[in-house]
């Protein structure tokens, strides 16, 4: 059975940084692209960033130059970093498995408010 199991989340100040994790199981992680996709209060989800197998990476326009995407094979183990977080980055952040943009977990929330 497939588990994403996602951390990290909190209440930050504008500006700040936080790094998300989503500890995977149940299948081969190494094997798979894996996703960070975001759902804001009232909106739909978002991916905002993909990395494969290979390490090639994507962003949306809205987290360019802010987020990083990496992964550890070893670890089975997403990550995301988040710097220069900006009010419109509150949301609940999930892992999902490829390009895959529905959300399948429980999430993180990521809240920014001074």
């Amino acid at each position: 059975e497939v588990q994403l199991v996602e951390s990290g989340g909190g209440l930050v100040q504008p500006g700040g940084s936080l790094r998300l994790s989503c500890a995977a199981s149940g299948f081969i992680f190494a094997r798979y692209g894996m996703s960070w996709v975001r759902q804001a209060p009232g909106k739909g989800p978002e991916r905002v960033s993909t990395i494969d197998i290979y390490g090639h990476t994507y962003y949306a326009d809205s987290v360019k130059g802010r987020f990083t995407i990496s992964r550890d094979n070893a670890k089975n183990t997403l990550y995301l970093q988040i710097n220069t977080l900006k009010a419109e980055d509150t949301a609940v952040y999930y892992c999902t498995l490829g390009s895959d943009s529905r959300p399948r977990s429980q999430g993180t929330q990521v809240t920014v408010s001074s």
